[in-house]
């Protein structure tokens, strides 16, 4: 049977995360159970049968031997397998139900990798909470713990692994996150019924991709996607030197523990003459195979791949003022970030200065303090970002930035750096934008840019010239202030900030 959830605590979580619905306002408990009747929002496992589907398959069971589950972890460990016609593996695991925010952002981080060499306690840790009760919460709201959680997920990349690529099954296993082969094989056999070998047997042709250099990955996603409006919010705010977007393809440097690598993110099945529209393709040039599966968590972020914009959609194109525009654009959203440090700089020397100014100064910092990467210049690439580390003591005085600028970038950095400013999506947006608003120098526009960055889908910054611009040319007769009018949008400002910038 599936859990039906109830939190106890309904006035605790009150603000949201990107995949998590909004919550009620309500006082009564009842306003936080799990809503088991929307058959698109979960995995549907039959009873009869014993196989879980993804939403969308087109598997009709009678209704009356459904179970539902919010994420497939929860499924397989009720003893479901996956279906071999919707394939549910080969889509991330959801991440949307209404609940308590605390554990969405919990997931969001399990998913990214919190628990690999971690342990829950120091999860719980990150959530300023106990593991004892973390782990009560996710078996009430979730229906697995969180290492459950993390060993589902790293076994369903390694099956995508065993069907696109060509990795041995050491180095898959390693990619996934796993810590032995023999760690490995248990997992797939206990979650697939099968050994990794019986399972790259059995791949479809299709599946397989090969690539001249690097490895080369497919990044499903099921949401409208304007490829193009991404490319070019990422071209315009390019650090030079660390990130290129030449002829449809975003590339960057990367640091993959401490060697440096290179990605390319582009659209469709180019090489093999599919359609856009369902998947990115990634090819990385990497030092190393392991931890594979948060690398491309972190990818998936660029683009902002697991962002619910069907919902975002929904809410906001109704809106006199923004809704047209939406219905212009579905696949508009919020650009994300490889690498939120960066993003955090790079912000700050945006402060008060255009995006081309702002993308100058950062190629000087690039080239002062990154390391350098040989044999990428054909493609713009010259250097790795700077760490944290890195920038908390060094000397900028030679990069044009007034002197409160550069405090503003050393004491973010020196935060970063000690862990007094995390950049997980661990906190409420209201607690991030105030933890960043304490340090020298830095307002809610930085706060805001650099949540509406990091996916907080509630950042807006009301106070940027280009929102503002938008805004003063697609209203019409006496209306109130941008930062009043945003209270209408809320809990999907982010969303409709970049439809506002996008309209520029």
């Amino acid at each position: 049977m599936a859990k039906i959830a109830v939190t106890t605590d309904p006035d605790k979580f009150r603000h949201t995360l990107q995949g998590c619905p909004k919550l009620s306002d309500r006082s009564s408990p009842e306003a936080y159970i799990w809503n088991m009747s929307t058959p698109t929002d979960a995995y549907s496992a039959v009873v009869t049968t014993g196989i879980y589907c993804r939403p969308g398959c087109t598997a009709r069971p009678t209704a009356a031997n459904v179970r539902r589950y919010w994420v497939a972890a929860a499924a397989e460990a009720a003893g479901f397998r996956a279906c071999l016609r919707c394939r549910p593996y080969r889509r991330r695991q959801l991440v949307r139900w209404d609940g308590p925010e605390l554990i969405c952002r919990a997931v969001q981080l399990i998913l990214e990798g919190a628990l690999e060499g971690q342990t829950e306690d120091a999860l719980a840790s990150r959530l300023n909470m106990s593991a004892r009760n973390l782990r009560r919460l996710f078996n009430q709201h979730v229906g697995v713990t969180p290492a459950q959680l993390a060993r589902s997920s790293r076994t369903h990349f390694a099956r995508r692994l065993l069907d696109d690529t060509d990795l041995s099954v050491t180095d898959i296993a390693f990619a996934a996150g796993f810590g032995s082969t023999r760690q490995f094989n248990r997992a797939v056999r206990d979650i697939f019924r099968a050994t990794p070998g019986e399972l790259r047997a059995r791949r479809r042709k299709a599946d397989r991709l090969v690539a001249d250099g690097g490895l080369l990955l497919r990044l499903p996603y099921d949401r409208p996607l304007d490829w193009p409006h991404t490319l070019a919010y990422l071209a315009a705010r390019a650090t030079p030197g660390v990130e290129s977007v030449a002829n449809g393809v975003y590339r960057r440097t990367v640091v993959i523990d401490g060697d440096p690598g290179v990605i390319e993110l582009f659209e469709g099945d180019r090489e093999r003459g599919v359609a856009a529209g369902s998947h990115l393709l990634l090819r990385a040039h990497l030092p190393h195979w392991g931890g594979l599966i948060h690398f491309v968590e972190r990818v998936r972020r660029i683009a902002a791949l697991d962002f619910p914009i069907a919902e975002a959609n929904a809410a906001l194109s109704s809106d006199p003022l923004i809704g047209p525009i939406i219905v212009a654009r579905p696949g508009v959203s919020q650009p994300g970030a490889w690498d939120p440090f960066e993003v955090g700089v790079r912000t700050i020397l945006g402060q008060q200065a255009s995006v081309a100014s702002a993308s100058t100064t950062s190629g000087r910092l690039v080239r002062a303090l990154g390391i350098p990467v040989r044999g990428l210049t054909a493609f713009g690439l010259t250097h790795t970002f700077p760490t944290a580390e890195t920038l908390a003591f060094a000397d900028l005085s030679d990069l044009g930035l007034t002197r409160a600028r550069a405090a503003a970038v050393q004491s973010f950095a020196s935060a970063v750096a000690e862990g007094r400013l995390p950049l997980d999506n661990s906190q409420p947006l209201d607690d991030f934008a105030t933890a960043v608003m304490a340090l020298p120098g830095l307002g809610p526009w930085t706060a805001h840019v650099l949540a509406f960055r990091l996916g907080e889908r509630d950042a807006f910054p009301s106070s940027d010239l280009g929102l503002r611009r938008a805004y003063e040319r697609l209203k019409s007769g006496p209306t109130p202030s941008l930062e009043e009018r945003s209270e209408a949008w809320r809990p999907w400002r982010a969303h409709a900030a970049a439809h506002l910038w996008a309209a520029n």
